[in-house]
């Protein structure tokens, strides 16, 4: 079983979520990493202060198998992107919820935001149906 960190949030499009008061970090499971196999490219489209809607396609990760969309887990504004994956792209296969986030996302903080987020439990429930 992939490693599922209890301290965070997680969408079936195998993005996790690191909530800090209305800064949300985002980056994509160790089950999407291990799916992917290598990566070798993260290409973040959103630029600092573009609007993101959930559920949307905000860049993409290029792996030895395959390309794969990253899609915002909440709605918000780009507060940062991790610009040290287009050099080191190998950051999200060796530290996926650490060197590896992808976005920061500022939320508006309004209650219930972060409804449609799984929590580990539910998340790894979610893996074992899969």
């Amino acid at each position: 079983m992939a490693d599922v960190p209890s301290d965070l949030k997680y969408t079936k499009d195998h993005e996790w979520a690191r909530v800090e008061g209305n800064r949300v970090t985002v980056g994509i499971t160790q089950h999407a990493v291990d799916a992917l196999g290598d990566i070798i490219l993260v290409s973040v489209d959103a630029k600092l202060g573009a609007a993101l809607t959930a559920g949307k396609v905000f860049g993409v990760v290029e792996s030895t198998k395959s390309v794969s969309d990253l899609f915002s887990p909440i709605a918000g504004t780009v507060a940062a992107v991790n610009d040290a994956l287009k050099d080191a792209p190998e950051k999200v296969n060796e530290a996926p919820y650490g060197d590896g986030w992808m976005v920061v996302i500022e939320t508006a903080g309004t209650p219930g935001e972060l409804d449609g987020l799984m929590d580990a439990a539910a998340y790894s429930a979610f893996l074992g149906s899969l």
